[in-house]
């Protein structure tokens, strides 16, 4: 964003302007008229502070504005600072403690140090609403990661385009409500600021991927044939197996590694295909072309041989749960599978400690097997080995519970049996358990599976609308 404003033919002034009167707009639509305190740094988030702190009391607020320090001279935040004629108060917890609104405009989306303490406590003494610009001061908006101690919004303004930040655990949280609000940044600027990469890194949604189209004259064999291989816990394959069906797929095949898991198999709901053990003799059709590998097997022998042979049958794999965990510590052997979806315990197994930076950490290991990799968790990360990354947004606190990780695995697999490729089929399913999942207490895994059909309605209607205010083939925005 810094080398967008800088390449735009819009003087920052004036972004400055419109940005400022977008986070006075947003208080006023947002807030009752009330005391405000405006607490403005010295760059250009600052500026946008005395730009919303003159408007705001232009239309009859009471505002006063805290100075942390004074912007340089000479520069636009200096300008919007000279044009200021309210009060000036100190940065302390007696001014905040009497305002019914504060402004929170003392650092931009990079910050380079912790706010001091001081600052940080002044902020919280409100105990009033908090609405931050751009991000809440102290938030990485690269990684969503604190420096130090932030003070919770309960609304983000940004401009132009939203920062992972935002997404990202915990600045989601941090941030409250977010208002993304456009200040005139031009999109050959916004493309400058790219220095002529293509875009890599999403807000995941439908329009970043479209669901496959259904065939009026096609049938069960044309919509794909998925394999899912379980055995020691066969509840977790049968979830498995059961979101991939509703996820669209043409066959669903339950592959027993063991008698008991067959049983069990074969108790289950109708309409699903049970074979073996054996289950290697069912490589050698080549109509069972995706496999989900790993919901309730053991991390074991078994899991590395069976996934080991599915590659050289040239079968499209899903790697989850027990096939990760048989391959802790040894993760180049699982290249040539298609995706892997590992949470953070297990990604920590196969590559290390994932470490502040989720979305650099998750494209170094696609980039390191040349498979997608789902990084999941409340903000799971999609990333494809050329670079390109989706952040999840929508995933409720009920999807924390035993079981959906095989729904999402199946969901995975039932859309890639449909043929959509590795990064766009992970990105939709993500989405679709998220939209699928109820939210509120008492949900079990079994509920998102039956969420499946009115998620799968919702992505098209929502890709559709994407599509009528799309821009051009080529220029989607990240992150807009």
């Amino acid at each position: 964003m810094a080398r967008a404003d800088a390449a735009s033919s819009v003087p920052v002034g004036a972004l400055m302007l419109a940005a400022g009167r977008a986070v006075a707009r947003a208080a006023m639509e947002r807030f009752r008229p009330c005391r405000t305190l405006v607490l403005a740094g010295p760059g250009n988030n600052g500026g946008d502070g005395y730009v919303a702190a003159r408007l705001l009391m232009e239309a009859g607020w009471p505002v006063a504005v805290a100075v942390l320090a004074p912007p340089r001279p000479g520069g636009p935040a200096a300008e919007a600072a000279a044009r200021w004629k309210g009060p000036v108060v100190p940065v302390r917890p007696e001014e905040t403690s009497r305002a019914g609104l504060v402004i929170d405009a003392l650092l931009g989306a990079a910050p380079t140090r912790p706010l001091p303490k001081a600052v940080v406590e002044t902020l919280r003494a409100a105990g009033r609403p908090v609405l931050a610009v751009d991000v809440p001061s102290g938030l990485d908006g690269g990684t969503g990661q604190p420096l130090g101690d932030v003070a919770r919004a309960a609304l983000t303004v940004t401009f132009a385009r939203l920062k992972p930040g935002h997404l990202l655990m915990p600045g989601r949280l941090l941030c409250g409500e977010l208002r993304l609000t456009d200040i005139g940044l031009p999109e050959a600027a916004l493309a400058a600021g790219l220095e002529g990469e293509a875009a890599r890194t999403f807000r995941n949604a439908p329009g970043l991927w479209g669901l496959p189209a259904e065939d009026p004259a096609g049938h069960k064999y044309r919509r794909g044939h998925l394999v899912v291989a379980g055995g020691a816990m066969p509840g977790a394959a049968r979830l498995a197996a059961a979101a991939g069906r509703r996820a669209g797929a043409g066959l669903v095949t339950l592959a027993a590694t063991e008698p008991e898991a067959a049983a069990a198999f074969r108790a289950g709901e109708p309409g699903i295909i049970v074979a073996g053990p054996p289950v290697e003799p069912l490589l050698e059709d080549a109509k069972r072309g995706t496999w989900v590998i790993g919901p309730g097997l053991a991390p074991d022998g078994t899991a590395r041989s069976l996934l080991a042979g599915a590659l050289a049958a040239g079968r499209t794999v899903v790697a989850d749960a027990g096939a990760l965990g048989a391959f802790a510590g040894t993760p180049d052997d699982l290249r040539g599978v298609a995706v892997l979806t590992p949470h953070e315990g297990e990604f920590a197994r196969l590559f290390g400690p994932v470490g502040p930076d989720r979305v650099a950490a998750a494209r170094g290991a696609a980039a390191r097997l040349g498979a997608v990799l789902v990084l999941k968790g409340p903000d799971t990360v999609v990333a494809a080995p050329d670079g390109r990354a989706a952040i999840n947004h929508n995933a409720p606190p009920s999807l924390a519970t035993a079981g959906t990780g095989d729904v999402l695995a199946g969901i995975l697999g039932g859309l890639l049996a449909q043929g959509m490729a590795p990064f766009e089929a992970a990105c939709a399913a993500v989405w679709l358990q998220g939209e699928a999942a109820p939210e509120g207490p008492g949900v079990v895994a079994e509920d998102v599976v039956a969420g499946l059909p009115a998620a799968l309605r919702a992505a098209g209607e929502a890709a559709r609308r994407a599509a009528c205010f799309s821009a051009p083939l080529g220029k989607r925005a990240p992150l807009g």
